[in-house]
């Protein structure tokens, strides 16, 4: 007997001799039979959920919402006027109104409004929001009786979560206004709360403003006491080291550091030098009028002098009228003499004059070269006074540049502590645009949308619930799930039998299931070579899968094909194939296998062409130990002389050993699995023992499928597409 190894799942199935390959459905097309599948369970889910949704809507206590818009201007508070290593653009990004939405849903925010309107000794707000503090109401709503702390504070953090929790903040896309709502069972309650949550927000934005700026004042407070004392330091350093060393600094009129300024000694220096120079050119102009002098050009020089030009004059008169006197006169004469004696006396005055100016020459030379040599000495003694400064002026100008340094820092700190004492004081960036007012229509319960929100609910739970039942299901659904899931040739779907009987039905050849049937004969004519096997077995993981029908089914087939077929039921422990044709089970395969050869007697015919069958007999005690002897085998070789075919009824594999010892006796195996019911680990592991006793299996007939639950006529068309054509195809085959 040739035997093929069987394939356990997961390996590559082999494709049957058809050459038919499954074709996977479409995804849309498998979700929908899953939903098809499963359709009470998804409505009903949905229509829970819309119930629900109804009475949510129905019971649920009436909000008002109250909005109040703000507008949120960009800006960039800078402390000082310093720039800033980040560009002023950087304030333009989201991150700066996320972070004002976030200080809009901020606890300190809902901490301030509720001790403004001091809403923990409220009791109408506990009542707007339907929860009750811890202690109960007070006695009024004045708040007469006094809390203790611990009470308040529990109060205090309850009204805190339900602000929380009940306010909106919802930007207004592509601009800077900000909605911020509040909703309630109290219109009135809605609008105080929503104006008192911007009003609180705007002043803690200007209080945080303020706490930076004090933050940076102490901080600039404690920089200038340490500068200060800084610059007292230094500039006392500067002055004591001018003491000792004699350095006196002169003040000039223009602005700029102090180094810049002129020393006493500095300035002595030019000023002598500049008095130098001009009694250097007293002496020279002094020195060349006594030169000139002194080389006869006195006269020249005495044309300078009033008084000599005078005398000079009249000795001209004089000289002249003696000269016309002594046309007339004698020299001797009385009035010529006098005149001559006149001009006499006039030229002795003159000379005596001149004399006395190149003596003046002499003078000022004289005093020109002395006022010069002294002013030459005191600008020696003035240059090494300012040489010993010039050296000492290094250690001079370290102090300048420090109390310099020190004092420019101290005047820059202290023009920036003057800036933020107003810092804070600047416009505000946040405004209201629009204050809230009181609803006058309720913003939920909306029916409308709380449907769609159910029906949404309900979609997802019933899809979650599909989802599950589907992986719960290990039940093969689909024919196409036999070959992916067992790896093994499907040899026909069989639909579920609604109405009737299966004797009736496979009495009609044109009944579904007698097609179904005769397509797993057809499929079983290409699973050997030599066409339908001569002997094979059914069998299934467990109990009523409808392996017994399908031997019987078979055997129907294959007698009303012409064939010589002898059905034997080889189920020791439950008989069933006797009730198919109205028999009773006194004697049969039991019988043969305890030693009986009289086979004759143990074969009942039926009133179904060309069948006989074997029952199972009576029950033995051991039907374990019967199988497994050689008389089955016996038995399976006699009948085959008798019959073209034998087809074994066999006990299911799971729980016992009967169905692997048949199987090693036929030459193959049909395995019937039901459909949605049998496990796919369940039958992977018969279809295991099977394997690990050589057996072959030629196939699986999925039995009770539903055609229409997939949502689209699949089951037996398997073989219902092969009609008449196919049958009389496969009947010329066989013969």
């Amino acid at each position: 007997m040739n035997r093929i190894p069987f394939e356990l799942p997961g390996q590559e199935a082999a494709v049957t001799k058809s050459g038919a390959e499954s074709v996977e459905p479409p995804l849309v097309l498998q979700y929908w039979s899953m939903a098809l599948r499963h359709r009470w369970v998804v409505l009903g889910i949905i229509i829970g959920s819309i119930v629900v949704g109804i009475l949510a809507t129905l019971l649920a206590t009436p909000q008002y919402s109250a909005t109040s818009r703000i507008e949120i201007s960009r800006q960039q508070q800078r402390i000082t006027n310093v720039q800033g290593v980040e560009s002023e653009e950087t304030g333009r990004d989201l991150e700066f109104y996320f972070t004002q939405y976030s200080l809009l849903e901020a606890r300190s925010l809902a901490e301030r409004v509720s001790r403004q309107l001091n809403l923990p000794r409220n009791e109408a707000f506990f009542a707007a929001h339907g929860v009750e503090p811890e202690g109960g109401a007070l006695l009024n709503i004045g708040g007469d009786r006094p809390l203790d702390s611990a009470a308040l504070a529990e109060r205090q953090n309850l009204v805190v979560e339900t602000l929380l929790n009940h306010v909106g903040v919802n930007p207004i896309r592509s601009s800077a206004l900000v909605d911020v709502s509040y909703s309630s069972a109290s219109p009135s309650l809605s609008a105080q709360i929503a104006n008192a949550w911007v009003q609180q927000f705007i002043a803690q934005s200007m209080d945080r403003r303020f706490e930076s700026t004090a933050d940076a004042r102490r901080f600039l407070e404690t920089r200038l006491d340490g500068l200060r004392q800084r610059v007292e330091q230094s500039e006392r350093d500067l002055v004591n080291y001018a003491s000792r060393r004699g350095i006196v600094r002169l003040p000039q009129e223009s602005d700029g550091p102090s180094r810049n300024m002129d020393t006493l000694a500095g300035s002595n220096v030019r000023q002598i030098s500049n008095a130098l120079a001009q009694a250097t050119v007293a002496r020279v102009d002094a020195e060349g009028k006594l030169d000139a002098a002194r080389v006869r050009r006195a006269n020249e020089a005495a044309l300078q002098n009033p008084a000599l030009n005078e005398l000079r004059k009249q000795l001209a008169e004089v000289e002249s009228e003696y000269s016309r006197a002594l046309v007339q006169f004698e020299p001797e004469y009385p009035a010529a003499k006098a005149l001559r004696e006149k001009a006499d006396s006039l030229k002795r005055s003159i000379a005596a004059q001149e004399g006395r100016a190149v003596e003046s020459y002499v003078s000022n030379y004289e005093a020109a070269a002395k006022r010069e040599d002294a002013l030459k000495a005191r600008l020696d003694k003035l240059l090494d006074q300012l040489n010993r400064e010039q050296r000492d002026s290094i250690q001079y100008n370290i102090y300048q540049r420090e109390a310099d340094t020190n004092r420019q820092l101290y005047d820059g700190l202290l023009q920036r502590y003057k800036e933020i004492g107003v810092a804070g004081v600047g416009a505000n960036n946040i405004s209201v645009v629009d204050a809230a007012t009181v609803p006058e229509r309720p913003s939920s319960p909306r029916l409308a949308i709380n449907l769609l929100m159910a029906l949404a609910a309900g979609l997802a739970l019933a899809a979650a619930a599909v989802f599950v039942l589907e992986n719960l299901d290990e039940g093969l659904r689909e024919p196409d799930q036999v070959r992916q899931r067992l790896g093994l040739p499907l040899l026909g779907a069989v639909p579920i039998i609604e109405d009737g009987n299966v004797r009736d039905l496979l009495a009609n050849p044109k009944s579904s299931q007698s097609d179904a049937y005769f397509t797993v004969r057809t499929n079983l004519g290409f699973s050997t070579d030599h066409g339908v096997p001569q002997s094979l077995m059914t069998t299934s993981t467990s109990p009523s899968e409808g392996k017994s029908t399908t031997s019987f089914a078979l055997a129907t087939i294959l007698g009303r094909t012409g064939r010589k077929v002898i059905l034997i039921d080889a189920d020791l422990r439950k008989p069933t194939i006797n009730k198919y044709f109205d028999a009773e089970n006194e004697f049969g395969t039991s019988n043969y296998l305890a030693g009986d050869d009289n086979l004759d007697v143990l074969i009942q015919p039926t009133t179904h062409a060309n069948l006989s069958f074997m029952a199972s007999g009576p029950q033995p005690p051991n039907p374990a130990e019967l199988l497994g002897g050689r008389r089955l085998q016996q038995l399976i070789a006699e009948l085959r002389k008798r019959f073209d075919h034998v087809i074994v009824d066999s006990p299911p594999m799971l729980g016992f050993a009967d169905a692997p010892l048949v199987a090693n006796a036929v030459e193959g195996v049909v395995y019937v699995v039901e459909s949605q019911r049998t496990p796919v680990r369940g039958a992977t592991l018969a279809l295991r023992r099977l394997a690990e006793a050589h057996a072959r299996v030629f196939g699986v007939v999925l039995t009770k499928y539903r055609v229409n639950q997939a949502g689209y006529a699949y089951g037996y068309g398997y073989g219902y597409g092969y009609g008449s054509d196919a049958r009389d195809k496969a009947d010329a085959e066989e013969n």
